[in-house]
């Protein structure tokens, strides 16, 4: 397909000293209108997806002769290249590796979308650290699915492409399979399906047939072979989905070994999610786009691991209950008596820390919001970033943001004079009738609960 042809730069913004990946796609290689359809859609998909273990998408542009992909750099490389390295992953390892792929895949299953293109090439370690994390790359092969409609379009790679595929009637669950394949091949550094060629192999897929003959399944405990055994059942309807696959023995145990949290991170995490004040819109857009777009994957990883611990059942977000237990988890971690905790005083504030914290309003906190929110207020509200952020609104670089540019924010041909007003009355301290930066400024402080000057 055309649109997989591309070479990658790595950029450095100067003014916030920050790295990106730009993908660069030329578009004589992109002929068909097919081609460019497939890589709008590609863009729009990544738009909607907010999650730890999904390729975050920064911008998207174009030239006369190129499409260009911004997004974060990634710097531990494929995952293809790290089973090559050690041929062979601890249980341990695997675990949480395949975790973190079925949260991304369970995130996109509950937003309706498949990705079809599963496999280790496409998994991209952030970091060079043994515990990095992992984030689902290239979606040239995605699309939304609809829960009554089977998909028809026979697209894949060989090893891991799900027999019903090849079948030409199948739904979200041939992720579920690619998974399995991947797990398969973690744990004993060979593929289920083998041959001598893509033929060989597609066939082999097609019966499903797999073993654990190989003498390094000795060393595999049972639960894992249990659950591969589960994720590559022939029968897509007899197939554990990937949010049930979450939820399995060997996961939750295997996992769980590596999962421990410093109690101060985690508690500075929640203080400052209480104090959050999320009331006035200007603030609240501009606070999302420094936490969404400005910060970097070493600044995220200690919330990254909170998150990840606070969102029990994967899927990616969290909500009203698991943010109750993230608030008893950290009593518990304090040594305090959680037996006197009241639970409708802790109920009401989770309750107002949703109100505050869910930007879009749809009943969870997404992972953006999450960081957002979460992160040391010196660190997000450093003058280098409300800097950019001020100047991402101040689309004319006259030093003040004015209501025209306040539609552009949000979307909208004009702002009516009722919504500008109030925005005013919380911000504009000079009375001039626009936002200079530090009215804008002082306004993200209040809404952090900073009283800093």
């Amino acid at each position: 397909m055309a649109v997989q042809i591309w070479h990658f730069s790595c950029v450095v913004n100067a003014y916030a000293l920050q790295e990106y990946a730009v993908k660069v796609i030329s578009k004589r290689q992109v002929k068909q209108k097919t081609d460019k359809e497939l890589l709008l859609k590609e863009v729009e998909l990544l738009k909607k997806l907010d999650h730890p273990n999904i390729m975050k998408l920064y911008e998207f542009f174009e030239d006369k002769g190129y499409f260009y992909l911004v997004t974060e750099v990634y710097t531990g490389g494929e995952l293809f290249d790290e089973i090559i390295s050690r041929k062979r992953f601890s249980e341990v390892d695997a675990a949480r590796i395949i975790r973190q792929v079925l949260s991304g895949i369970t995130y996109m299953h509950k937003n309706k979308i498949v990705h079809r293109d599963l496999k280790p090439e496409n998994l991209l370690l952030e970091n060079k650290r043994k515990d990095a994390n992992i984030r689902i790359i290239d979606f040239g092969l995605s699309t939304h699915f609809e829960s009554t409609k089977k998909m028809k379009d026979k697209i894949g790679t060989a090893y891991y492409i799900a027999p019903e595929v090849l079948h030409g009637t199948y739904d979200e669950k041939c992720d579920v399979w690619s998974t399995g394949v991947i797990l398969y091949i973690l744990l004993s550094g060979c593929p289920p399906f083998n041959g001598a060629n893509e033929f060989d192999i597609l066939k082999k897929v097609e019966k499903g047939k797999f073993t654990f003959d190989l003498p390094q399944w000795k060393k595999v405990s049972e639960p894992a072979k249990d659950l591969i055994r589960k994720m590559l059942a022939y029968v897509p309807t007899m197939r554990i989905s990937a949010r049930d696959a979450l939820e399995h023995e060997w996961l939750k145990t295997t996992d769980a070994a590596t999962d421990s949290i410093d109690v101060p991170s985690l508690e500075s995490t929640i203080l400052n999610i209480r104090q959050f004040q999320g009331t006035q819109k200007l603030a609240a857009a501009a606070l999302l786009y420094m936490g969404s777009k400005l910060t970097t994957n070493e600044e995220t990883i200690e919330l990254n691991k909170i998150f990840q611990r606070m969102d029990k059942n994967g899927d990616g977000q969290l909500d009203k209950q698991e943010l109750m237990e993230g608030y008893v988890e950290l009593m518990k971690l304090k040594g305090e008596d959680v037996s006197a905790l009241d639970q409708s005083a802790i109920e009401c504030e989770v309750e107002q820390v949703l109100d505050a914290v869910d930007f879009d309003k749809n009943g969870f906190i997404e992972y953006s919001e999450f960081v957002t929110v979460a992160m040391d207020r010196k660190t997000l509200l450093s003058r280098q970033r409300l800097e950019r952020a001020f100047g991402m609104f101040d689309a004319d670089g006259s030093g003040k943001i004015s209501s025209s540019e306040l539609a552009t924010i949000f979307g909208v041909s004009e702002v009516d004079s009722e919504t500008w007003r109030r925005v005013l009355a919380e911000v504009d301290r000079n009375n001039d009738g626009e936002v200079d930066f530090e009215e804008f400024r002082q306004m993200l402080l209040k809404l952090c609960g900073d009283t800093a000057a």
